[in-house]
């Protein structure tokens, strides 16, 4: 076991995965207040994708931004994770909690959030032929936050290889249910709203007349 600080027990998990997610648990270390600073990161890593990526490589329209994509793409996409990971885990004899979950989720996201700051500066710099490298960054950052995610939700809810495998393909499951029934369910607010709207509507001209 080893004694760091904030940041330095998450540079220790970014780099020593296999032990440094353990060290966690047993530690009861990670911070809330880094992890929702990470999340932040997330959203506003995506919005750099999204703008200032070099104009040779940015295929996207940018006269009109629309920024609640990208929230939804970053925020509601990692609580929904966390929300469904903890829902399915708990059913699978999960030993992790609610913010166990969302710590070790935020610290695994930070090289994919590194690769895509890397990635949107170099595209300022290289050109088109060279895009190769910027994919390199890309996946490079990406493929390490799978296995960091992996690893995170192993230790925390001290599960075999395996069943860590089938938990968080099932947590994905869970994550395309848990947004399909939100969507759901802001379409019947809508409906509801469109209906009293047009009662309120009709009875206003009606007293009128």
């Amino acid at each position: 076991m080893y004694e760091f600080t904030t940041m330095g027990w998450l540079k220790h998990v970014i780099f020593h995965p296999i032990e440094g997610f353990e060290d966690l648990r047993w530690k009861k270390q990670g911070s809330m207040k880094v992890s929702m600073g990470i999340v932040v990161l997330l959203f506003v890593a995506m919005v750099a994708n999204r703008q200032l990526l070099g104009f040779a490589f940015n295929t996207a329209y940018t006269k009109i931004f629309n920024i609640v994509p990208l929230l939804v793409q970053s925020v509601v996409y990692f609580f929904t994770w966390v929300i469904a990971n903890w829902s399915v885990c708990t059913l699978l004899d999960g030993e992790g909690r609610l913010k166990q979950i969302c710590i070790n989720s935020a610290y695994a996201l930070v090289p994919y959030i590194v690769g895509v700051f890397v990635m949107v500066f170099a595209s300022n710099f290289l050109v088109l032929d060279e895009a190769i490298w910027l994919n390199a960054i890309y996946y490079l950052g990406l493929g390490w936050s799978v296995l960091l995610m992996f690893q995170a939700m192993k230790a925390v809810h001290q599960y075999t290889v395996l069943k860590t495998l089938a938990s968080m393909i099932l947590s994905l499951v869970a994550m395309l249910l848990i947004l399909f029934l939100v969507i759901l369910l802001l379409s019947l607010f809508q409906q509801v709203y469109v209906f009293i709207y047009s009662i309120y509507t009709e009875i206003s001209y009606r007293i009128r007349g």
